[in-house]
């Protein structure tokens, strides 16, 4: 396959005018136009732009289906959905649950995994969403669930997953934190998340090994001038934060500035998606919680916000929408999250030797052609 005449998004995070080569479900090459050439199906995409699939390491669920559900059809309902809005990879996300019923969960997962459907996006992972966490700031999460980090108990469900686990989220300031953080960052990413924690709390979980916040500015304490808190100690020591840019969570102007304090390589773009994700409004669930959908903004009975019902590539374009330069809201939502899970030597740029997830993007930034695996879906 050869995607010819293209504004393709290099690996130097730019648009240049180029080909793509695409040969047994990889990238072989890209190279200025006219100067590839390579047998079978030939796509134009001239004035068009060319970029790497989406990864969400962020989704709870989509298409009336939830990731803890607990059934593969569940798993595979919601990477249907991904596949047709243009995301090629995600991390399948949990709550804050039993060990049992993360169990069964990730039993799921396993099944799952390696065996994508036509259209449907690959689940490269887990991004363990609870229950470590501070109660006060438990957000959508069922209070239940929620414990002080337990090692032991990572590690079994580590393993139990088949090591599927790419992210685990805490919350610094509980008791046991650091040790937690330091002995499973040789596991996986660590994430600061649902969290009181000020800025000494947060720098020492970074400092432990904390590499990520999740959803950035919620379910922590607010970004003031004398304290900072985990935004300010994120800024200056985290290497990604994750951002809902639905324009619900996070006010336009605050995801302009959260380019401008963190730099285009750090931010992370999400969903967080929920099943009412691509639904219309009605009453959903989350985490065993009601949750009422209207108008795309998803809550609780308390109005509490909870998780969202947009799609990455929407948030995305939404991010664009509020003056995020292209490539830099581009980048946030592949080659950045692909980073931050570990996955960049596969996944997130259209470099040669890496899967050929190619999303081909209109001049509204809607998807053409959908390419997984250098075949068209």
């Amino acid at each position: 396959m050869i995607i010819k005449n293209g504004m393709v998004f290099s690996d130097r995070f730019e648009f240049v005018k180029a080909d793509v080569l695409v040969e047994d479900g990889k990238i072989k090459a890209v190279a200025p136009c006219g100067q590839l050439a390579g047998e079978g199906e030939v796509i134009d995409a001239a004035g068009k732009y060319v970029a790497p699939g989406f990864v969400d390491v962020h989704v709870h669920g989509a298409a009336g289906a939830d990731f803890c559900d607990g059934a593969p059809e569940d798993i595979e309902k919601m990477a249907a959905y991904e596949g047709s809005v243009g995301v090629t990879s995600f991390c399948g996300t949990t709550m804050a649950f039993s060990e049992e019923i993360l169990n069964g969960i990730f039993d799921a997962a396993k099944q799952v995994r390696g065996n994508r459907k036509q259209g449907s996006a690959n689940l490269i992972g887990i991004n363990m969403e609870g229950p470590f966490f501070n109660k006060a700031k438990k957000g959508a999460q069922a209070e239940k669930y929620i414990v002080d980090p337990d090692l032991p108990m990572f590690r079994r469900l580590y393993e139990r997953s088949g090591r599927m686990i790419l992210l685990v989220d805490v919350a610094p300031e509980l008791s046991g934190s650091v040790e937690f953080i330091k002995e499973a960052s040789r596991e996986c990413a660590v994430s600061v998340a649902h969290t009181c924690a000020d800025y000494e709390e947060a720098k020492a979980a970074f400092e432990a090994g904390a590499n990520h916040v999740t959803h950035l500015y919620n379910a922590m304490p607010p970004f003031t001038h004398r304290d900072p808190g985990v935004v300010g100690a994120a800024c200056d020591y985290a290497d990604f934060v994750e951002l809902i840019c639905d324009g619900i969570h996070i006010h336009p102007s605050v995801v302009r500035s959260v380019f401008k304090m963190f730099g285009e390589d750090r931010v992370c773009l999400i969903s967080d998606s929920m099943r009412a994700a691509g639904m219309p409004n009605g009453v959903y669930s989350l985490g065993g919680q009601t949750v009422y959908m209207t108008d795309g903004k998803a809550t609780l009975e308390d109005g509490t916000i909870a998780g969202s019902a947009t799609c990455l590539p929407e948030c995305f374009r939404r991010a664009v929408k509020f003056g995020v330069p292209l490539e830099s809201a581009l980048r946030a939502a592949t080659a950045n999250p692909a980073k931050s899970v570990g996955k960049y030597d596969e996944i997130g740029s259209l470099t040669a030797g890496k899967r050929a997830d190619i999303v081909i993007l209109d001049a509204e930034l809607q998807p053409a052609v959908i390419i997984m695996e250098g075949k068209v879906q």
